[in-house]
Formats: C-alpha cells, structure tokens, sequence
C-alpha cells in the first residue's frame, strides 16, 4: 500500500488522514455549490478531515435524452475554478473523452473516470498523461482484482497517482450491492482506496426514465465500509435533493452531512489507533 500527494496539503493512503470528497453530482447554479461547499468544508475542517470539493461538469451517461447533463465544460470548469479559488479548497471532476483531460487537468486536482468508462483505454491514458491524480470508479460490471490492469493502463504514462473506488455492483436489475470484500481486495492492489457511499444506493434506470435510490442506505453503507477500512469517502449531498438536477434520489442531505462525518470520523479513529 502505498500513499502520495493527492492535492496541496492533502496526502491519500496509508497513515493519512481520512479524505472526504463531496458535492453535487453536476455542476449547478454558483451559489447552490456555494452553499454545499462552505458545509461541507466547515464540517471537514471540525474534525480534521481534508476537504475536496466534487462536482461533474457534464453527465454524459444520464439514463435519458432529455436527463440534464450540466453547463459544459468551459462553464463548468469556470464554477469549479471559483469554488477552488474562493474556499481555498481542492475539486475534481468526471472526464469521459481522452479530449476532454488536458483542458481540465488546467483547473481541478483530480480527474475521474465515469464507471462506465473505467476500461477505455485511451481515457485512461490521457488522463493519466496530465500527471494529475486519477481516481478510476471500479465498473458495475468488474470484480475488483480486475482493476489490476487499470491500475498498469494508467501507471504506464508515468503516472503512479491512482485511486480506486467502489461504487457497487450490479444485482439483477435497478439494483446494486455492495461487496465489502473489494475493498480489501483492490487495495491489496497497492493503491488508496476510496468508497462511494451514493453511488452505491443508486437504483440505475428505476424510476424509468431516471435512476432511483435508497438514500437511507447512505450512513449505514459509509460506516461499514469505513469500519473495514478506506483512504477516502465519496458522497454527493445537496440542500434539497428532491430538486437537485442530478441523482437527488440517492444524494444525501446537506444538512445531514455534518451527524454523518462525525460519525464516520470516529469510526476511523478507532480503527486506525
């Protein structure tokens, strides 16, 4: 296992604090990522956990034509710039086109890999050519070794900064579960682990022409997981989910969020003492 400069001041892996990246799952309205920004920091900064602001600038694999994918690349990058320059705060960002890796590797920390594009090699190689950190999301479909050869596709442009995350597997249809075992497998792979606890409630494709989600399953899925041990937690919250322009259903709630990382921090601690 091994740990590395994830952004400034935040190191990721083994003997680190635990890192919390949160947000929207798209990039909304300024103030709305405001809001969650400044929560979500206020509540890091309490207990001591690095703070990275999360937020995609385009979702390009919503379930429908007519789903919102968000303001763009150049707008939404331009969000994610002030949120980086206003909180003082690290973001990351989705990028799902090699194109896209160059230009925002300009402005976040972290890129990430969609899921859905976890084995595209030449996104994977692109990304992994900006030096930045990349944080591949292991496929619904991929046992967790399988993140084996994602890990060298990346490691092969010199890149040694890779972080895995778990985000449920497919289970039958609209569902997923969670596997708890591949945590412990992918990071016996050697690299920071990180957990999706949102993601991981998601009903894809259940509502029809959205996905659904079982956001009560959120806290008990995070402390699990952070009982078996994470480097990193990944949650997408928002003030009002029921109107938040992308995956609501299993976003967690702004003003739940602080109860649940002090909750999960002293998880942690106990753990790791």
């Amino acid at each position: 296992m091994t740990s590395f400069q994830l952004a400034q001041n935040i190191r990721v892996g083994d003997g680190q604090p635990l890192v919390i990246l949160a947000g929207p799952c798209v990039v909304e309205e300024l103030d709305i990522c405001r809001r969650i920004a400044e929560t979500a920091l206020k509540a890091c900064d309490s207990l001591g956990l690095p703070y990275i602001f999360k937020a995609s600038f385009d979702k390009a694999n919503r379930t429908s034509i007519s789903s919102y994918r968000g303001h763009g690349i150049h707008e939404g990058l331009a969000t994610l710039a002030k949120i980086r320059e206003e909180f003082g705060c690290p973001v990351i960002t989705d990028v799902h086109e090699p194109e896209q890796c160059a230009i925002a590797a300009e402005v976040v920390d972290v890129l990430q890999i969609p899921a859905f594009l976890c084995r595209q090699t030449d996104l994977l190689l692109a990304a992994g050519a900006t030096g930045k950190p990349v944080n591949v999301k292991k496929g619904q479909f991929l046992a967790p070794e399988d993140m084996r050869t994602v890990i060298e596709k990346v490691k092969s442009t010199g890149n040694e900064r890779v972080l895995l995350t778990e985000r449920g597997t497919s289970f039958g249809y609209h569902n997923l579960v969670v596997d708890m075992r591949s945590l412990v497998i992918m990071r016996q792979l050697g690299q920071p682990v990180v957990f999706d606890a949102t993601h991981s409630v998601q009903l894809p494709g259940g509502q029809g022409n959205s996905s659904g989600g079982n956001r009560e399953y959120i806290e008990p899925l995070a402390r699990a997981a952070t009982a078996v041990g994470i480097d990193a937690l990944f949650l997408e919250t928002h003030p009002d989910p029921a109107q938040a322009l992308s995956d609501g259903a299993n976003s967690l709630r702004l003003a739940d969020l602080p109860a649940l990382l002090k909750s999960i921090s002293d998880i942690n601690s106990l753990i790791k003492a």
